[in-house]
């Protein structure tokens, strides 16, 4: 069983911080690219920041030199650092990991991609 639990979401003022956490616990051979993603009332599910196994990132063009996605592979965690938070960021942000695991009760492991269950970001202006 493999569970991605975050943390951080919160209300904040336009122009503070925030810091959001995930991490991926359970049966995990290897972590590849994690993410996070939002979805605001009424929209799409969108990308926010992403970063590689080896620390390659990209960003959304609406949030970049605002968001900081970085990771500790050695605790299959990411982080997402916000900052200069606008009313615009308001949305469910989203953690998603690539994951290698293995069947349950299994030597078996297999591909997929994982999502947290999603933790609120209120920004008020």
């Amino acid at each position: 069983q493999v569970q991605l639990v975050e943390s951080g979401g919160g209300l904040v003022q336009a122009g503070g911080s925030l810091r959001l956490s995930c991490a991926a616990n359970g049966s995990i051979v290897i972590t590849y690219s994690m993410g996070w993603y939002r979805q605001a009332p009424g929209k799409q599910r969108e990308l926010v920041a992403r970063i590689s196994s080896g620390g390659r990132t990209n960003y959304a063009d609406s949030v970049k030199g605002r968001f900081t996605i970085s990771r500790d592979n050695a605790k299959n965690t990411v982080y997402l650092q916000m900052n200069r938070l606008e009313s615009e960021d308001t949305a469910v942000y989203y953690c998603n990991a690539d994951l290698l695991v293995l069947r349950a009760q299994s030597t078996v492991s297999y591909r997929t991609e994982y999502w947290g269950q999603g933790t609120q970001v209120t920004v008020s202006s």
